[in-house]
């Protein structure tokens, strides 16, 4: 499986390590940056990321700032992408096994190395169930289609 990954400036470390995770876990990793430690804006990796998906070279995908909000709120604003922050065994797992969630969210100033390995293991071995949860789906890519909110927020 192929797996798009990104971070800011902040979660670059723990992107590191999770790229060598996923290649000895044999995935393909494809990084769409940053790469270093200097200061950048998410937003600009979000984007490469979510291109990924648009042009169907990903099914799921990881990213990693600081607290994982920012990129969270990001990630949601792509047509498609239901991206969750995970800081915990559950979170991980009903994110996929009840929302079908396709990116997993980091905040590498509260997720450890070690721990971002079991929590993405978890969600990258977990099926979603459907059923009831299916048609929660497409309430929500209902609302997606529909751009309620608008520009006035």
């Amino acid at each position: 499986m192929k797996i798009g990954i990104g971070s800011d400036h902040a979660g670059f470390k723990l992107k590191q390590s999770l790229i060598n995770f996923l290649e000895k876990n044999n995935y393909e990793a494809i990084d769409v940056g940053t790469f270093s430690e200097q200061s950048c804006d998410y937003p600009d990796f979000i984007i490469k990321l979510c291109k990924l998906f648009k042009e169907g070279k990903i099914k799921r995908g990881i990213f990693i700032c600081s607290t994982g909000i920012g990129s969270a709120i990001a990630l949601n604003k792509c047509k498609g992408i239901r991206a969750t922050c995970v800081y915990n065994e559950d979170m991980a797992y009903f994110s996929r096994f009840h929302n079908n969630s396709n990116v997993i969210v980091f905040g590498a100033k509260y997720t450890s190395p070690r721990k971002a390995f079991k929590l993405l293991n978890i969600w990258l071995e977990t099926e979603f169930e459907g059923g009831r949860h299916l048609r929660r789906i497409k309430k929500i890519k209902k609302i997606e289609k529909q751009n309620l909110c608008g520009s006035n927020i």
